[in-house]
């Protein structure tokens, strides 16, 4: 595939999961925004991409959670590299280690929260008006696999995922008939700095390949899932060509939304 003139901003690509997409964005020609707060990270990662085959690409260290600076950072891609085709949002934080709810400072769980949650609506804010106003544009949100159950262990981010879930979906309702399309795709188990301890000695954990939740990455951004506008979906588990085919049932309900379960038929809500 190739993405010749695509502009995209990854956030969170000074390492992880977010310099793996921005890398394979790369390497089908788009032209990389890096954004993340440490400009040391970004540098190499921008090496990388540069390597890989992007005509350019820019660098700027920016806190997600920072009006001012999401809003300067976005400007800054946009007046480098022309005006933001795709959007992902990729930078997050995890509880610090395993704890129950009651247990955790609040300060500290709500510094994920805000990390996973204002990260991502910020960006929105941020990008989804030019979007409009060309009549086309594409945002990813990374999600988890965790935001659809309860954790008790990791209630921040838990907590975070499925607030950034409810988040995509209510964006998709308000973007039907503008030509901008939002999905949420959770990479499943991979392992990163973030990620390596959370469940215990790595060599023993399932990890998923990486390159799966790269992958749908760029066919997003290549308009090949846009029927799945304002879904959940899962890169290591999801077949995305039957996902795509069965589109049209899912989106004619609430498959692959954030929903209350009623307990039956005489559920009044139901």
């Amino acid at each position: 595939m190739t993405l010749q003139d695509t502009v995209a901003l990854v956030t969170g690509a000074g390492r992880g999961l977010g310099r793996e997409i921005a890398i394979g964005l790369a390497r089908d020609g788009a032209r990389v925004g890096l954004l993340s707060r440490s400009r040391d990270s970004l540098e190499d990662t921008a090496r990388a991409c540069a390597d890989a085959g992007a005509p350019a690409t820019a660098v700027v260290p920016a806190d997600v959670t920072d009006r001012a600076a999401v809003t300067a950072a976005a400007a800054t891609v946009e007046r480098d590299l022309g005006p933001i085709d795709l959007l992902v949002a990729n930078a997050g934080l995890r509880d610090p280690e395993p704890a129950a709810p009651w247990d955790v400072d609040p300060d500290t769980w709500w510094q994920v929260v805000t990390t996973n949650l204002r990260g991502v609506q910020l960006l929105d804010h941020t990008v989804l008006p030019g979007m409009i106003a060309r009549g086309q544009g594409r945002v990813l949100h990374v999600g988890s696999g965790m935001g659809q159950r309860p954790v008790p262990d990791w209630s921040a981010y838990s907590v975070s995922k499925a607030a950034v879930a409810r988040l995509t979906d209510t964006i998709a309702a308000a973007l039907v008939g503008t030509g901008v399309t939002v999905i949420e795709v959770s990479p499943g188990l991979v392992r990163t700095d973030m990620t390596e301890t959370m469940w215990g000695p790595p060599e023993e954990q399932p990890w998923n390949d990486l390159a799966l939740m790269v992958t749908a990455v760029r066919r997003f951004a290549a308009g090949e899932l846009d029927a799945l506008h304002g879904r959940f979906v899962h890169a290591a588990k999801d077949d995305l060509d039957a996902l795509v085919a069965a589109a049209g049932a899912i989106t004619s309900a609430d498959a692959r939304t954030l929903r209350l379960r009623t307990y039956g038929k005489d559920d009044p809500l139901g």
